[in-house]
């Protein structure tokens, strides 16, 4: 690729996007409306930077920041009430805010189409299956395709990337943006990284992105894997219901923040063993995390292994997709060479 086509794929800065405004409005003009702005300081310093995000918390949850009394707090959502409108609109209205999503390509023709363009914002995209299938390759991929221009079906965007298994591997990403043309230092420069320990480390982690993402344009998140840390965290049925809750509490987050700032959430889950899944069921395997995980997930998609190098995508839950499988048939040699196009076909 030329270097002047390459000048052409920079990622714009947050203040030259025109509809911005429309997808967030920043914490700061709760000062216009008479609060103060040392309160207002106290909302950034508890990871709230956005009226729309302020409105995506409890009262409960705002009292219990220090300094912030309830009277303050009515006060405070008052104002971010007069901001952004949370009540009811139009279904046409809807669909006009639907336009704003962004579909991030995977890709793979197939894949893309499979999901009705790709990946994309404003939802939590889920990818289970068991190891080798394909998951945590995909999210090196979407590190770089995310970065395309809109008009190449990327998202123009930098990415946040949370890995809880130590699983992401730059060098990967090289290979990868040199397939798209991209320059990889560039690539990686735009790549937000951190390795999480705990649970608690994780959801710290998810607060911290509100600063980075009000302040540059982030279009894609990444959590591999979800499930992961609390596993190991949380041991026994003893443990299950505070396990499940904060497990709730983080996807809540997760769901927030794609709303809040319109990036897409990619997140990958692991797999456990179905005792009940029967005898007539070949692989009786199911997706780890329960209800709570199945019901915050907008997308679900279920990675297998197929015949020999064949890596097989199903979309196992969407309000909007039909069932359906997507079949790469050199599914190890797009994510590790990257050398050619591959060929797919959907059933």
């Amino acid at each position: 690729m030329k270097a002047e086509d390459q000048s052409q794929m920079q990622l714009v800065e947050r203040e030259d996007i025109d509809d911005e405004d429309d997808l967030f409005e920043a914490i700061d003009k709760l000062i216009a409306q008479g609060i103060n702005a040392g309160d207002v300081k106290k909302l950034q310093d508890a990871g709230i930077y956005t009226c729309n995000g302020l409105m995506m918390h409890t009262k409960k949850n705002l009292t219990g920041i220090k300094g912030l009394s309830e009277a303050k707090v009515d006060k405070i959502c008052e104002a971010a009430e007069k901001i952004v409108n949370f009540g009811y609109i139009t279904g046409s209205d809807a669909l006009t805010r639907r336009k704003s999503v962004i579909r991030i390509t995977t890709g793979s023709q197939a894949l893309d189409e499979l999901l009705g363009g790709g990946v994309e914002t404003l939802a939590i995209t889920e990818a289970f299956g068991e190891f080798r299938s394909g998951k945590t390759q995909l999210a090196h991929t979407l590190c770089v395709t995310t970065q395309l221009p809109t008009n190449m079906h990327g998202g123009n965007g930098k990415v946040a990337y949370i890995d809880t298994e130590g699983t992401f591997r730059p060098e990967r990403i090289i290979p990868i943006a040199e397939r798209f043309g991209l320059d990889p230092g560039a690539v990686l420069d735009n790549i937000v990284y951190a390795r999480a320990f705990t649970y608690e480390h994780q959801y710290n982690l998810l607060l911290g992105l509100a600063a980075k993402m009000a302040e540059e344009p982030f279009r894609l998140l990444i959590v591999d894997s979800v499930i992961a840390l609390f596993r190991v965290d949380f041991t026994g049925r003893g443990e299950l219901a505070d396990r499940q809750q904060k497990l709730a509490q983080m996807l809540s987050r997760l769901i927030k923040i794609a709303e809040e700032f319109n990036v897409a959430v990619y997140m990958t889950n692991q797999v456990i063993a179905d005792p009940g899944g029967g005898v007539f069921i070949s692989d009786p395997k199911k997706p780890a995390g329960g209800h709570v995980l199945a019901h915050a997930a907008t997308i679900r998609l279920m990675f297998r292994k197929g015949k020999g190098e064949q890596r097989v995508c199903k979309v196992f839950d969407a309000p909007n997709l039909p069932e359906a499988e997507a079949i790469s048939f050199s599914f190890a040699l797009l994510i590790y060479f990257m050398t050619s196009i591959i060929t797919c076909i959907i059933l």
